[in-house]
């Protein structure tokens, strides 16, 4: 089955909490702290594989989560970082994350990794926290929650060739020909409901890759039909094989066809109507087709090579595929998006924010979470720290300004207190 979108939730594992230990050892008087830091969780990681075809994968699992770095331990020994999770996906997968669409990710190469979701780093020991004011410190850090995130997954097919034309064109017969692909085949329209990719073998070391695009109809670029779902697998071709019924078997006229689809192209992306295009005027066994085929080479001929075929009985078939070969060694290969390079911009995001929900004053930012899920609330000397972070990061102050009275509930992620002047 072939799966060419995907939703899935991933989530880096958590940093290792760190120790809370001092030196006991014989003829060692006021040994001193000896808490080891917790290990680093491991990374979310996407990878190419050019053995993949399908998202299909993500159909049956949806929820990705790296393992957590070991806990610091005594003796000053630190936790084990966890190891990366490695998810395969095909060439040509498009990462973005659910909420704000932001692009993660385009993998174009095989091997090619991006890190989707990073592990949280292992927390601090009570080694760390010895001062020449505190030489026996009580508390350590718990580790930091790695990055969790709801992500989609978009496949755009990479091929050499794409087959494009109205539905019932030929296009799933064609292939069935010149490569190893056996889609289904029948007379009624959208018989083809997925891409179909074959490999087009012309002796040894002679070889590109073709992709059956679904039949596309006036209106694809709104999402007629099969549009928008199957359009964007033509981005990524370098050449375009346009497949016209010359004996015009549904009625239409294959001249009208033709214009129409490519308006449909330019609509969807006006890259893909400068994308370089040969005709194929397939069904030539037919009558009428003879006609036809006098009227598109009056018309289009000038710009277009154009190939009479019979993809049923194999006729100009052999010379359709040696020029598309000949084609696709002079043409320069297409950009692709993860190829591009585009300047990183960093934005100061501010470190918390102050909202009203119900009777609560809500404190929320990156930041300030990330202290609150890496203390002990259980350990007054961490609950000390935690309170002077606040203290200098400004908080106490912000929710005076904001009205905070003594007695309010101020609830920051997990934990809940009572504002006190």
């Amino acid at each position: 089955m072939f799966y060419d979108r995907a939703k899935i939730y991933v989530k880096g594992g958590d940093g290792g909490n760190g120790c809370v230990a001092f030196r006991r050892e014989k003829y060692v008087p006021e040994g001193g702290p000896w808490g080891g830091d917790g290990g680093r969780g491991g990374n979310v990681i996407f990878r190419g594989d050019e053995g993949l075809r399908t998202l299909v994968d993500f159909r049956y699992q949806r929820h990705y989560k790296a393992d957590r770095g070991q806990h610091g331990q005594s003796k000053g020994m630190h936790g084990r970082g966890a190891e990366d999770l490695v998810i395969r996906v095909p060439l040509g997968t498009v990462i973005r994350e659910e909420n704000s669409n932001q692009l993660l990710g385009d993998i174009t190469a095989n091997g090619q990794e991006v890190v989707v979701a990073r592990g949280g780093r292992g927390g601090r020991g009570n080694t760390r926290f010895a001062s020449s004011q505190n030489k026996a410190p009580t508390l350590a850090e718990k580790g930091e929650p790695g990055e969790e995130r709801h992500l989609i997954l978009e496949l755009k097919l990479l091929a050499d060739v794409g087959l494009l034309g109205y539905p019932n064109a030929g296009k799933s017969t064609l292939i069935s020909r010149i490569s190893a692909a056996r889609p289904k085949i029948a007379n009624y329209p959208f018989t083809t409901l997925t891409p179909n990719l074959g490999v087009v073998s012309l002796g040894e070391g002679e070889s590109f890759v073709v992709a059956d695009i679904p039949g596309l109809i006036e209106g694809a670029h709104t999402g007629a039909g099969l549009g928008h779902y199957f359009l964007r697998h033509v981005e990524r071709t370098k050449l375009l094989v346009h497949m016209l019924d010359g004996a015009g078997t549904e009625g239409r006229d294959p001249l009208d066809d033709f214009h129409i689809i490519n308006r449909e192209l330019a609509l969807y992306n006006e890259a893909l109507a400068g994308r370089p295009q040969v005709i194929a005027v397939n069904k030539m066994d037919l009558p009428g087709s003879g006609e036809n085929l006098v009227r598109i080479k009056e018309t289009l001929a000038g710009e277009y090579e154009i190939f009479p075929i019979s993809a049923v009985t194999g006729a100009g078939v052999p010379e359709l595929i040696r020029r598309v070969n000949v084609l696709l060694k002079e043409l320069p290969v297409p950009e692709l998006p993860g190829e591009q390079t585009t300047e990183t911009v960093f934005r100061a995001e501010p470190r918390f924010s102050i909202h009203r929900e119900d009777d609560e004053l809500v404190v929320t930012g990156r930041e300030i979470e990330k202290h609150v899920a890496m203390t002990d609330l259980d350990n007054e000397a961490a609950v000390d720290r935690l309170q002077r972070i606040m203290q200098v990061m400004g908080l106490e102050k912000a929710l005076r300004d904001y009205g905070a009275k003594n007695g309010d509930l101020v609830r920051i992620k997990d934990m809940t207190f009572e504002f006190v002047e």
